[in-house]
């Protein structure tokens, strides 16, 4: 499973107008699927360096089953049932930024309640790394991304899992809260992220 991951903040209009444009778009997604197309979510997040000068942004993870799926999905997000919710949704956003990323363990968490983003230390190896992790994110039920080809803003991995967790030692990562704007669930407490060190 691959996941195109975009960022993006809004300009000068109310978070709830600009979220309720973000569902319709995500709605008309859903509605009509391009092929190979599994899900979309749109996280709130607040302080990630690389969206928004770190203020209040989005994280939209757009989930494919492999990377022939892309093009359907990059064609079909601007064309037929989805273009008018696709428009309105950019008219009223200020900037954004994206990535294409890999599930490498686990799952891809509905509603993930944290992201930890972490770079691979020098000298640790991919298997040791891979294989430090699969009982974390086994235990917190989340999944483990990986960016690919340097396509992102963002250190190499992602965790994602419902509450926070501790990475094992020696990784350290960079962990924000989200609140769910899709597919819509609870609502959740917007706290401020932790601002330990990449």
């Amino acid at each position: 499973m691959l996941a195109y991951v975009f960022w993006h903040w809004r300009r000068d209009v109310s978070a709830a107008r600009y979220e309720t444009l973000q569902r319709a778009f995500h709605a008309a997604l859903r509605d009509a699927p391009s092929p190979g197309f599994l899900g979309s979510r749109s996280l709130a997040l607040t302080g990630a360096p690389w969206a928004g000068g770190g203020g209040e942004a989005y994280e939209d993870w757009y989930l494919v089953e492999n990377s022939a799926a892309l093009d359907p999905l990059n064609a079909a997000a601007v064309s037929a049932s989805r273009q008018a919710a696709h428009d309105a949704a950019a008219a009223v956003a200020a900037g954004g930024t994206a990535g294409l990323y890999g599930l490498r363990s686990g799952r891809a968490v509905e509603a993930p309640g944290i992201a930890t983003w972490f770079a691979k230390p020098d000298g640790t190896s991919y298997a040791t790394l891979f294989a430090a992790f699969e009982p974390l994110v086994r235990r917190s039920g989340g999944g483990l991304w990986c960016r690919h080809m340097v396509l992102g803003p963002t250190p190499e991995f992602c965790l994602h899992a419902p509450e926070p967790v501790a990475l094992p030692d020696p990784f350290v990562g960079r962990t924000f809260p989200y609140r769910t704007v899709w597919p819509e669930t609870r609502a959740r407490p917007d706290p401020a992220p932790d601002r330990r060190p990449d």
